[in-house]
């Protein structure tokens, strides 16, 4: 059976990393290389290594990021398909079986994703989260990512696309599934396989700095400068370009920067008088919206007692 390497990155969650490798552990698929890579946690991270004794590879290194992270795991892994696993989430048993089934008959297909439930600390469901068909157009023009948590990719898409982009730290993911994309299609299984959870120290519940929040419009416009885009998204580069404005404000709006927002806002209409005409960019900004209103309701309630 064909090698499967799954990489979990973990740093300062030591609460709920027991629960990310006993996921992988508890596959009903039996040919997995698990590597969870300490990346330099203060918290009580190696103890819960050392519990495991020789049952994977494991290793603790001095802080280096996310991507850096992730990168070296799969370069020193063995297996023919890859996956990653934040050390916050959760991967059903059958996960890695039903991956594999679709990766091994649908050979143009370069990564699996899946639906996946949205649990909370206590690892209780909150809801169940349908993931879209995959387009390559929206995934491009209205920025539209896919894959969530459950996600696997063959190594030779990897080998092509080469290296998630270190500089990244909030759209990392992003980045390398539309470089990815370029060497294959991705194919959407439909039903929950994870877990994803939500909690206060998460990156989901954070408010991105002024980099970050940039971080999106330099992903897409890089995008451009790739070889092999097809003609019909290469046409839209101003669609595409108005469509990552309009998530930059809503990072910005997350952190309550409203003049930062409003820029993007502005720029994103310059360059597509028809923007608000479409789902993806309300949605976007309503979700900036709601976050910030939660925050402030939250904070005055905080004041309050």
């Amino acid at each position: 059976m064909s090698l499967v390497s799954i990489v979990i990155p973990a740093y300062n969650n030591s609460r709920y990393l027991q629960e990310a490798i006993d996921s992988v552990l508890n596959q009903d698929y039996p040919h997995i290389e698990l590597i969870v890579l300490d990346d330099g946690s203060t918290d009580n991270t190696r103890n819960v290594l050392k519990e495991y004794g020789d049952r994977f590879y494991y290793e603790t290194q001095q802080n280096m990021g996310q991507a850096r992270t992730l990168n070296k795991g799969w370069q020193i892994s063995k297996g023919d398909f890859l996956g990653y696993l934040s050390a916050d989430d959760i991967l059903l048993p059958s996960a890695v079986r039903r991956s594999l089934e679709v990766l091994s008959k649908e050979k143009d297909v370069v990564l699996t994703y899946c639906d996946y439930y949205l649990v909370d600390e206590n690892s209780r469901i909150i809801r169940r989260v349908l993931t879209p068909e995959f387009s390559y157009e929206d995934m491009i023009l209205n920025t539209v990512c896919p894959a969530g948590p459950g996600a696997f990719f063959r190594r030779t898409g990897f080998q092509k696309t080469g290296l998630w982009n270190a500089e990244l730290r909030q759209v990392p993911d992003y980045d390398y599934w539309i470089r990815l994309s370029l060497h294959g299609t991705f194919l959407r299984i439909e039903e929950p396989l994870a877990k994803f959870r939500v909690h206060p120290q998460s990156q989901s519940h954070s408010e991105p700095d002024e980099e970050r929040s940039q971080e999106i419009v330099d992903v897409i416009s890089g995008y451009f400068m790739l070889e092999g885009i097809p003609k019909t998204v290469l046409k839209n580069k101003k669609k595409a370009l108005s469509s990552a404005s309009i998530v930059a404000a809503r990072f910005h709006l997350m952190a309550g920067r409203y003049l930062s927002a409003f820029s993007f806002l502005l720029t994103a209409i310059q360059l597509n008088p028809f923007c608000f005409a479409n789902q993806h960019a309300l949605k976007y900004i309503g979700n900036g919206l709601s976050y910030r209103l939660e925050k402030l309701i939250s904070r005055n309630n905080v004041y309050r007692y």
